[in-house]
C-alpha cells in the first residue's frame, strides 16, 4: 500500500511539474530571432524539469521533460515542425539533475546548486540545443552560440536561485512531510 501511495504521489507531482514547465515555456516564455531566425528562448520552463530530476530521480525527471515537449509542441508549436531532438534535451534537464543528485548532500549549498545547473545548462542549452539549432536553421555555431550562451548569464544564476531555495519545499512535498515554520521552530507567537 505505502509503495502505491509513493509512486501515486510521484506521477501527481511529475504531472504538476509538466504542467508548470508548459506553462512557462509555451506561453510566457519569449522567443527571440538570431540573424532572422527564431533560436533563443528566454523562459523558466526548465526550471520544473530540474526540479523533478532533483526531487524525484533522473527517470521521473526525463520523463516530466519530455512529456513536457510533447505535449507543450501539441498546445502550442511556437511557429516550427517537431524536431525529437529537442524533446530528447528537454529529457535531459531532468535526468542530468536526477543522475548528479546523489552526489549532492540533503540539503546542497547554493554552489553545490550552481554547479548541477551549469552542467545541465552546457549540455542541454549550449551545446545539444545549439547543434540542434545549426541543423534546423542553417546558421553557423558563430552565430549562434554568442547571445546563446549571454543568456545562459544571466539565467544560471536565477535558475541556481530558485532550485536552491525550492529545494526544501519540493522535497517536502515528495515525502508527503510539511514545510517547517517559524511555530514549529519555536519562532512564532
Amino acid at each position: 500500500m505505502r509503495d502505491a501511495a509513493a509512486r501515486a504521489r510521484v506521477v501527481a507531482i511529475s504531472g504538476l511539474l509538466a504542467a508548470i514547465s508548459i506553462l512557462l515555456t509555451r506561453f510566457l516564455g519569449v522567443t527571440l530571432p538570431i540573424s532572422g531566425a527564431l533560436a533563443l528562448r528566454l523562459s523558466f520552463g526548465p526550471l520544473p524539469i530540474m526540479m523533478a530530476g532533483l526531487a524525484l530521480g533522473p527517470l521521473a525527471g526525463g520523463a516530466v521533460g519530455a512529456v513536457a515537449d510533447l505535449v507543450g509542441y501539441f498546445l502550442n508549436p511556437m511557429g516550427g515542425a517537431y524536431f525529437p531532438g529537442f524533446t530528447i534535451s528537454s529529457a535531459l534537464t531532468g535526468v542530468i539533475p536526477g543522475l548528479l543528485r546523489g552526489r549532492l548532500p540533503a540539503q546542497p549549498s547554493w554552489v553545490q546548486v550552481l554547479l548541477l545547473v551549469l552542467a545541465t545548462e552546457a549540455v542541454v542549452s549550449l551545446l545539444m540545443n545549439t547543434y540542434f539549432l545549426v541543423l534546423i536553421t542553417g546558421l553557423s555555431w558563430p552565430v549562434l552560440l554568442p547571445p546563446r550562451l549571454a543568456a545562459r548569464v544571466v539565467i544560471v544564476p536565477i535558475y541556481t536561485l530558485v532550485l536552491w531555495r525550492s529545494l526544501v519545499l519540493l522535497r517536502s512535498w515528495v515525502l508527503g512531510t510539511a514545510p517547517a515554520t517559524a511555530d514549529a521552530k519555536g519562532g512564532g507567537k
